[in-house]
């Protein structure tokens, strides 16, 4: 990745100090707690939100000051088995309130993590239990709903894998949690969080990319072997559109949830701010020649993320033959004919053509939302917290259609907590996989409609996963009761 010299980081010493980083894209497992087989088969964590240090920038730069789960960035890996049960006791060692989101996981809505709406913030120095049930497999993250435009972007995210009772065959089965940071040329991270130029504009996109907390230069592979890679994307705002040169990457599943498997559009797996992406890579190369894969999502400011390397001695002759395709979840099945609709509208930003929207309950110029700090709406209302009355109130097991239309010159990722949805259309066409998500990237101008069953009450966040832009006013609430 490109690194402006003027206020970062050379490139080649980053290089030089991470050129040995070839087995860091693996996480460690989360340690449970010998409870677990004595509690009912509750799987019990302890995560401490804490500050610390980790040498993001290599070995010849200072470590940099991070917050993170268990003075590791990701934090903790938490592996379970579809159907578990877990408790996550969260001690808050922050000099500020914290919650911890579990992304995507269907929860109940007092477990989901969300400030004065659905709990009351973890002080300094106090802790929390959340306890809930997994229903679905997938691929999952955890991460504060609490200032995510800072405590996200400083290291508070970890990834939580969910396994099937029944597995597919593969050789590995890894996760890669892809992050970006915004570092100074001292090797820290820039304090200018939550700026209004990254609010009404694109995020913060950052200038150093990592892997699972690192930049490793290569990644060993063997001929014949198949993994399964698990992608989550950290970021506050980049968005990736990774390319596996050489290789044809099959998508099994979108945040979390089985889809058809299918090779990935355009050679090309695409990530918005919390999106996942399940892929099963055979690697049918042969021993000692390197890939690059590449992220070219933002033009002309392509890199190379990390180089897949054949190793000498071949696993298998041939990919294995077996099926990659996962087993349903549990999602109720939205029944499109008798829907009710609704339309939702995202507007503002720079270039957006917005004049005027609710603020506080009263209409407001452009001008003032700026001066406090706004410049995104749905339906033409600003947020300032996430208590609010509700953008939409919905009945408890009835099918739903939102369409939603990205009016703004940027890319939003919309997410709506406590559900998973269909995506069944963009631009008036019918979606292929109409693949389940809880995440989905609208690009400019954009339309696309989303179909669930409003199935888990309570009063859910939907907003845009860009943490300046849900800063900046893009968050609404959707009651179901």
């Amino acid at each position: 990745m490109k690194i402006r010299k003027k206020t970062h980081p050379s490139r080649r010493a980053f290089i030089a100090a991470s050129a040995g980083l070839a087995v860091t894209t693996t996480l460690p497992v989360g340690r449970v707690r010998a409870a677990e087989t004595r509690d009912m088969g509750i799987r019990e964590y302890d995560l401490a939100a804490a500050p610390g240090s980790t040498r993001l920038a290599g070995q010849s730069n200072p470590k940099t000051a991070v917050w993170a789960y268990n003075g590791q960035v990701p934090g903790t890996e938490i592996r379970v088995r579809q159907g578990d049960r877990i408790r996550v006791s969260v001690d808050n060692q922050l000099d500020e309130e914290t919650t911890v989101h579990w992304h995507g996981l269907r929860v109940p809505n007092v477990m989901d993590g969300v400030p004065h709406l659905t709990q009351k913030p973890i002080a300094p120095g106090k802790s929390f239990t959340y306890e809930f049930g997994v229903p679905d497999a997938g691929t999952y993250w955890y991460h504060p709903h609490q200032r995510g435009f800072e405590q996200v972007a400083r290291g508070l995210y970890g990834p939580l894998i969910v396994e099937e009772k029944e597995p597919i065959r593969v050789d590995r089965d890894l996760t890669w949690v892809l992050d970006d940071w915004r570092l100074k040329p001292d090797a820290q991270i820039s304090g200018d969080f939550g700026s209004f130029h990254d609010m009404s504009h694109s995020g913060r996109v950052g200038n150093f990319m990592t892997i699972n907390g690192r930049e490793p230069k290569k990644f060993a592979v063997r001929s014949g072997e198949r993994i399964r890679l698990r992608l989550i994307n950290a970021a506050n705002a980049r968005i990736f559109a990774l390319n596996f040169a050489g290789h044809r990457p099959t998508i099994i599943a979108y945040d979390g949830q089985p889809v058809t498997p299918h090779e990935a559009p355009q050679g090309q797996v695409v990530l918005g701010p919390a999106m996942r992406a399940d892929i099963v890579i055979d690697m049918t190369n042969r021993p000692g020649e390197s890939f690059k894969i590449t992220d070219t999502f933002y033009r002309g400011m392509g890199y190379t993320v990390v180089d897949l390397a054949y190793g000498a001695v071949p696993l298998r002759d041939r990919p294995l033959e077996s099926s990659i395709a996962l087993s349903a979840n549990t999602m109720p099945e939205p029944d499109i004919t008798g829907a009710e609709r609704h339309n939702v509208q995202f507007g503002g930003g720079m270039m957006g053509g917005m004049m005027r929207g609710m603020m506080g309950g009263r209409r407001v110029s452009m001008r003032d939302m700026m001066r406090n700090g706004k410049a995104w709406t749905i339906n033409g209302v600003a947020a300032t917290g996430h208590v609010m009355d509700p953008l939409l109130k919905l009945l408890r097991g009835r099918t739903y259609v939102l369409t939603l239309n990205n009016d703004t010159a940027w890319h939003h990722p919309i997410h709506l907590h406590g559900h998973s949805f269909r995506v069944i259309s963009r631009n008036g066409k019918p979606t292929r996989h109409r693949e389940w998500q809880d995440t989905v990237l609208m690009a400019p101008r954009e339309r696309a409609e989303i179909a669930f069953v409003a199935d888990n009450p309570g009063d859910w966040m939907f907003h845009c996963h860009v943490f300046e832009h849900q800063a900046g006013g893009m968050m609404g609430v959707i009651r179901v009761s």
